[in-house]
């Protein structure tokens, strides 16, 4: 059974805990069975730069080249490609994001991007939580808040890309437990609005929905609430964006959830021994999410 954990950080002091605080809750997930785990951290951000997290299975060879072809064209600095393990983070000028992903798709079939934003990074692979959790470094990430997923797969296949989280918007992820209905109908219509899948999982489906209302113009509470009449199935959803944070369960709610909050944070998870492990927990308030109700944090 897939497990969801999140933290959305009230206490800027935290903010060096973030990545140490999302690890433990992560790897308590791993009695669930998963076959692959995954992240995204929300971090710091410089005026005008994007972060472009880029997976490859050959890991630093092909950064090493791709690294060498951007600074070539002027279109990253020197030092600009971050690497850690299987991804990388391209740091580049938000008027790049073109040229850049045109270079990988031209010249490196075996690069996938993961995802792009101004503060957000994004991790995911096959494995056990603990394992992924350390190979990218996942204790010693800072940020404001974050999202992290188990998955064990029912739909679809074993694949780095077919784990969680999906990015299908600028800063935007989302992690999912459940099983959506009418995925397929869903995903025709998107794709007749521009928006274009990597994979066939029903939660890139819930994620390009939410990138979609976003980019018409809708805020993240009102995507989100558009999700009960338009996504059918059972699912809770845990969503971030550039500066928020949201959890919706179906009308239903099937699947397990406990949300917690505190004076410095906000966190949720499947279950809650996930929360158990995080400092103050015991001065939190604790409950499970309604059905049907959005609930959001924003900055």
């Amino acid at each position: 059974m897939c497990g969801i954990v999140g933290c959305f950080l009230k206490n800027d002091k935290l903010r060096p805990e973030l990545g140490a605080m999302l690890s433990e809750m992560l790897v308590v997930m791993t009695d669930r069975g998963p076959d692959s785990a995954g992240f995204a951290v929300y971090g710091d951000e410089k005026r005008g730069k994007l972060k472009m997290t880029v997976q490859s299975p050959r890991g630093g060879d092909d950064f090493a080249l791709l690294e060498r072809d951007l600074v070539g064209k002027g279109l990253v600095e020197k030092g600009g490609v971050r690497v850690r393990d299987t991804h990388a983070v391209i740091e580049l000028s938000d008027d790049r994001e073109s040229a850049v992903r045109s270079l990988i798709v031209e010249g490196y079939s075996a690069v996938r991007v993961m995802g792009v934003g101004r503060s957000m990074e994004i991790y995911k692979e096959v494995g056990l939580p603990k394992d992924v959790s350390s190979r990218f470094g996942l204790s010693k990430m800072e940020g404001g808040h974050g999202v992290g997923h188990t998955r064990m797969a029912t739909e679809s296949a074993v694949t780095t890309l077919g784990a969680h989280p999906f990015s299908t918007g600028e800063d935007q992820c989302l992690v999912h437990n459940g099983s959506l209905s009418n995925h397929n109908n869903l995903r025709r219509s998107l794709k007749k609005r521009g928006m274009v899948f990597e994979t066939t999982n029903d939660s890139e489906v819930a994620a390009s929905y939410l990138s979609y209302r976003l980019k018409e113009g809708d805020g993240l509470e009102a995507s989100m609430e558009g999700m009960l009449d338009d996504v059918d199935g059972f699912y809770t959803f845990v969503v971030g964006t550039h500066n928020g944070f949201g959890v919706l369960r179906d009308g239903i709610a099937c699947k397990p959830a406990v949300m917690a909050e505190t004076d410095d944070y906000v966190v949720f998870g499947s279950e809650y021994r996930a929360l158990a492990v995080l400092p103050g927990i015991e001065k939190g308030r604790v409950w499970e999410p309604e059905p049907s109700t959005v609930y959001f944090w924003e900055r």
